[in-house]
């Protein structure tokens, strides 16, 4: 006892404890969380005219929101959440009960609008300019008129339900983060076309996270490397972008296109998104599949669907477009010229500009487009994609430079988890191994305790910081785990032998620890010398391996490797 209370008065082991402890607030195990976890919430979605918002991007894992109760049945697991989903029906209402409030949902179903080989006649008031003599002077005049038209007949067919717009996960049981490379997803790497500056660059990291963030895709990260490190210049920048749990399709349109979209009447530019655009409709009301083009036949065995949505220009955008509208013929309904839409300079679209339109700065305008497919579902499915992208391109911007897609990785959680599996196993029997080893070499058993403990300290204290400073743990950052704990029993090794001579103690520890403190210093500068060329390098995987291993053997040298020499010093002196 009185050797344990010597140890545990020590101020380097008081500071172990304490490291340790603090260690495990931030790492906050939680092995009983209930409900699943919400990992994003689609903008103007069923679940976000709710009230249900997109969690933040740096929030921690138990602090996200969890769905614990639908429809009064709990949600356990990702199987109780969508059998309740299978389950809903048209105008039913959804109760959804999670970690901060009660949410109620109107379920709307999915309607499809497909035209007939018929035609109908319509009588619908239209508000048009025409002249009037008033006081003998002839002036225009707005006027509401009843105007006939025939029209293609159609009719609605339900075809599901609206999605609630939720992507849902496993409930956390930790605050420890799990990269790319554990929970599966999209590596993208992209190259500008053209060299850079490091603020042209920082400006497109930014608008990239905020297009990913609107397109409703969550857990992403969006960093900026290079194939050389900062400090000796001349490298090419990259933009390493990482979604966990979506799909190359999903990604590889909107992160590639630099989404500079135009407007143009006599190809004079209009508007602009993102600069000339003050609103995006992406509620029901004002989006969707076109009635006026629904889904149909084209010309060979391929369907076709049509989609619209509302935007809101600024008044010198809807000026620029009257000034140029102003001078147009009449021909029919229509003016002789179109509005062409152009995104990253291929013409998308051309819509007709209607007579009541000419020379008048309208703010109001609709935006249309189109989706194929094989089949019909198909085809609807590719038309609100394309609408949903649009939408997000017009909201955002262009980016200041156009990327390509270097590479695109497709990463299966599946042997992530089993790597981590084996890895905890290797490490276990590693630690053993180097006990029996000790015990065999120094004939002293004592000296299994304190490196167990170190060991294991030293990983936790490295989850501790990863889940403080929302660092990834990915496979590059469990293999600086494994490199830290091994470089860890190295240096114990070290400590163990100089402090025990020819089978003896050595009673001069001062002078002994100082010599094995002097070569654990000079190995660990030496690493982290090694570690820095990858570290500014800045490739996602070896970057990511370089902070570990540099947090680990820092965690090391500074807190273990002193409580260490402590306990050992305490146990045989």
């Amino acid at each position: 006892m009185g050797k344990l209370k010597k140890i545990l008065l020590d101020i380097r082991v008081i500071i172990l404890i304490v490291a340790l402890i603090m260690a495990v607030v931030a790492i906050h195990p939680s092995p009983g969380t209930e409900g699943v976890t919400i990992k994003a919430v689609q903008k103007n979605s069923l679940a976000n005219l709710a009230g249900i918002e997109n969690p933040e991007p740096k929030a921690t894992p138990l602090s996200k929101e969890r769905i614990l109760v639908m429809n009064n049945k709990p949600v356990n697991n990702l199987q109780d959440y969508y059998a309740i989903i299978d389950k809903l029906q048209a105008e039913q209402t959804l109760t959804i009960r999670t970690t901060k409030t009660t949410y109620k949902i109107q379920i709307v179903p999915e309607i499809e609008i497909k035209e007939l080989n018929e035609t109908e006649t319509i009588t619908e008031e239209v508000v048009k300019e025409v002249n009037e003599t008033i006081d003998g002077e002839t002036v225009l005049v707005n006027k509401t008129i009843n105007e006939t038209k025939t029209v293609p007949k159609t009719e609605e067919k339900i075809i599901g339900l609206k999605p609630l717009g939720i992507s849902i996960g496993k409930a956390p049981t930790s605050n420890i983060r799990q990269g790319l490379d554990l929970q599966g997803g999209t590596r993208v790497l992209l190259k500008p076309v053209e060299e850079i500056d490091s603020q042209t660059m920082s400006t497109v990291v930014d608008s990239l996270k905020e297009r990913l963030n609107i397109y409703g895709l969550g857990d992403v990260v969006v960093t900026e490397v290079s194939d050389s490190p900062d400090f000796l210049g001349g490298g090419r920048k990259y933009v390493l972008v990482e979604i966990a749990g979506a799909t190359p399709e999903e990604v590889k349109d909107l992160l590639a296109k630099q989404g500079k979209f135009e407007g143009k009447i006599t190809n004079e530019t209009v508007f602009k998104g993102g600069t000339d655009i003050t609103y995006v409709c992406r509620t029901a009301e004002c989006s969707g599949i076109d009635s006026r083009r629904p889904c149909g036949k084209m010309g060979d065995s391929s369907w076709g669907c049509g989609f619209h949505f509302a935007i809101s220009l600024k008044p010198d955008a809807a000026q620029r477009q009257a000034d140029l509208t102003r001078n147009l013929e009449v021909i029919g309904d229509h003016l002789s010229d179109k509005l062409t839409l152009y995104l990253d300079d291929v013409q998308v679209d051309e819509l007709s500009i209607s007579a009541d339109l000419q020379g008048r700065a309208v703010t109001d305008i609709e935006i249309t487009g189109t989706g194929q497919g094989i089949t019909q579902s198909e085809a609807l499915q590719d038309s609100l994609k394309n609408m949903k992208r649009l939408q997000t391109i017009l909201i955002t911007g262009s980016l200041p430079v156009k990327l390509e897609v270097e590479r695109m990785d497709t990463i299966s959680p599946t042997l992530g988890k089993q790597f981590l599996k084996n890895a905890w196993l290797v490490g276990l029997v590693a630690i053993l191994a180097v006990i029996i080893i000790l015990v065999f070499s120094y004939k002293k058993l004592m000296l299994a305790i304190p490196i167990s403990i170190a060991s294991v300290s030293e990983v936790i204290l490295i989850l501790g910081i990863a889940a403080l400073i929302g660092w990834n743990l990915d496979l590059a950052a469990i293999a600086g785990i494994i490199i830290a704990v091994g470089t860890g029993v190295d240096h114990q090794i070290i400590i163990a032998d100089e402090v025990l001579r020819e089978g003896s103690v050595t009673y001069n520890w001062k002078e002994q620890l100082k010599r094995a403190f002097f070569i654990i210093m000079t190995a660990y500068f030496t690493t982290v010398v090694a570690m820095m060329p990858l570290l500014f390098a800045g490739a996602g995987l070896l970057k990511g391996f370089a902070i570990t291993t540099i947090l680990g053997v820092s965690v090391g040298v500074f807190i273990t490797r002193p409580a260490y020499a402590a306990i050992v010093k305490h146990l045989l002196k």
